[in-house]
């Protein structure tokens, strides 16, 4: 081979081209091969950029203090280290049945879904690991007899763990790894008092991992109490070319939303499965009943719901069953951008983990008295929906951090999605009073502090470009649709939808799985009836697309405007009938013969 001469007529030396570094397979981890066997079941190829720099460390034994976006791999990457750490004792001689493993979660939700992910990685472990999820609603001498037998993981929440720590139900004498995921979270919902005094109960030598999608100051609380020298993995530079999310802005009126939100889907103009943010529970009834009005399932969810139900739903969706969810994150917006306050919980044990099934009493003007919600409820956190290709921001929240958790529902695991945001303007804010928020007056400077953050990432805003011109024909229709979703509907679709899936939760499980065939019975997205439907509005005429593109569609046929074409005609006799008699003359449905009529005296 040549080489190139320099000045002096020497010939260069070769430089490398630089390498680029390999992505390490799971076998490269030195996992267990019975947990290799799970991971190649959920059809993981690699591991992400955080399982393939944590698992190495836990398996050195270092504590870890680890920052990574929402779907990511963060339970993997603190669950294999742990399972493969566990199976390694047991297979030692000197090896004594004890909980070796504590993770601590801030909802039911999530707790179930840590759960089913240690259950899928132990799948080909026979029995040598047991997992146990202290967060489901169960007799307490239930919950102390499965403690018993020492579980090899414990998921709870901390109020529930100190609950059993107090009652001596849950051991931790031989623990050794503590996990915290949602780290933040965890501080946010007030456990600082429980957290101390899990502390206390723990022997010297624990490993720690601290996991969580944002690190914040709070955090260095934790890592006082439970680590030593932690290990800080902060990921975001590694992931930003994994996947990425297109985000949007729209700036309209407050009308304009439902406007907006029902051309985009009764048009299709977006695919795939969308989950849309509002502010409150009422607001999402009222969504779901005027997306109804034009034949568009949904389902709610909401902390009002019980947490069955909500699993349930998740689940459902991820399985490509419903796919539009209208959900709130009212946990997740409380309080202003900067303040810092932190939610307080005001009964640490017995509320802690809270009745399933709370109900908000409604009176008769529609008002809401003060009423307990669960507060280990969080949608826009923790919970893993799978292939969601649009966030829709119907009410924008109240902070940047809330916008960047809801907007990490998708994009996850390298791929990418979309988040569409409507954003009310202060001079058109209060001027649609039936369809208004209190939140929406403050979305121009919420607006800001998101793009200023978004920016320090790397991510940009942009607004959509959307002519609402071209919708002026549809304007009608939102009008006449949302004219029927009255306070009153609203609290009746509320108060039946809560009943509904009160029923459905664990009472009829077991019916339900025995009978396959009435499972259609557990739908999330059924139709509440509360609000009269007017069938024309469920299709698009050609004369109302924008742009006056036709519409390729099956011919679905004449669509009457009422149930039965005759109703008109006999109102019309009816009131014929009545003004007849009111003059004193006898009226005769049938057409009258005029010769048999006559009369020769005349009417005198």
């Amino acid at each position: 081979m040549k080489r190139k001469l320099n000045e002096h007529d020497v010939p260069e030396a070769v430089t490398a081209a630089p390498v680029k570094p390999t992505i390490p397979s799971f076998e490269d981890l030195g996992l267990d091969p019975r947990l290799l066997q799970g991971i190649i079941r959920e059809k993981w190829s690699t591991p992400t950029p955080v399982q393939a720099k944590a698992i190495p460390l836990a398996r050195e034994g270092k504590d870890i203090l680890a920052r990574s976006k929402t779907g990511s791999g963060k339970t993997a990457a603190y669950l294999l280290p742990i399972l493969h750490s566990i199976l390694e004792r047991k297979s030692s001689p000197s090896y004594t049945k004890c909980t070796a493993a504590l993770i601590l979660v801030p909802t039911r939700e999530l707790a179930a879904q840590v759960t089913k992910a240690a259950d899928s990685f132990t799948a080909f472990c026979g029995q040598a690991i047991r997992t146990e999820n202290l967060t489901r609603k169960e007799d307490d001498k239930v919950q102390r007899a499965r403690l018993a037998d020492f579980p090899d993981v414990v998921v709870a929440t901390p109020g529930r763990t100190i609950v059993n720590l107090n009652s001596g139900a849950l051991k931790l004498d031989g623990l050794s790894h503590l996990v915290i995921d949602e780290a933040d979270l965890v501080l946010s919902y007030g456990y600082d008092e429980d957290l101390e005094n899990i502390s206390r109960a723990l022997s010297k030598g624990v490993q720690t991992f601290l996991v969580s999608a944002t690190l914040r100051t709070e955090l260095d609380t934790l890592k006082g109490l439970f680590c030593k020298d932690p290990v800080l993995l902060e990921l975001d530079e590694e992931e930003k070319g994994t996947g990425g999310v297109s985000q949007y802005v729209i700036k309209c009126a407050e009308d304009e939303k439902f406007l907006l939100i029902y051309a985009i889907f009764m048009l299709k103009l977006i695919k795939g499965k969308c989950i849309v943010f509002v502010g409150d529970i009422d607001r999402c009834y009222r969504l779901k009943l005027f997306l109804e009005q034009f034949g568009i399932k949904s389902c709610v969810l909401n902390s009002e719901l019980p947490v069955s139900s909500r699993l349930h739903v998740v689940e459902e969706f991820n399985r490509n069953v419903y796919d539009i969810i209208i959900a709130t994150d009212e946990h997740e917006v409380l309080g202003d951008e900067g303040k810092g306050k932190k939610r307080k919980s005001k009964e640490k044990q017995d509320e802690d983990e809270g009745e399933d099934e709370q109900k908000i009493p409604i009176t008769a003007e529609g008002s809401r008295k003060a009423a307990k919600r669960d507060k280990d409820y969080g949608i826009s956190r923790g919970i893993d929906f799978k292939r969601v290709s649009t966030i829709l921001n119907f009410d924008l929240p109240s902070s940047s951090k809330s916008y960047t958790h809801r907007i990490g529902r998708t994009g996850r695991a390298g791929q990418t999605g979309t988040a569409i945001s409507f954003i009310i303007p202060k001079d058109k804010f209060r001027k649609h009073k039936p369809t208004s928020i209190p939140s929406a007056e403050h979305d121009e400077e919420v607006l800001a502090k998101i793009i200023k953050s978004q920016e320090k990432k790397g991510n940009k805003v942009l607004p959509f470009q959307f002519d609402m011109a071209r919708l002026e024909g549809f304007r009608y229709r939102m009008a006449d649709a949302l004219r029927h979703v009255t306070r009153i509907a609203v609290r009746e679709a509320r108060t039946r939808e809560l009943r509904n899936e009160l029923l459905k939760s664990e009472k009829l499980k077991r019916h339900f799985e025995e009978n396959p065939e009435e499972l259609a019975h557990l739908r999330h997205d059924q139709e509440s009836h509360v609000v009269r439907t007017q069938p024309h509005l469920k299709h698009v005429p050609d004369y109302l697309l924008p742009g006056g593109r036709q519409k390729v569609a099956e011919d679905v046929g004449f669509v009457g405007f009422a149930k039965d074409e005759r109703s008109g005609n006999r109102i019309r006799k009816a009131r014929m009938q009545n003004r007849m008699r009111e003059k004193g003359r006898k009226v005769s449905t049938k057409r009258a013969d005029p010769l048999k009529t006559f009369n020769a005296k005349g009417r005198g």
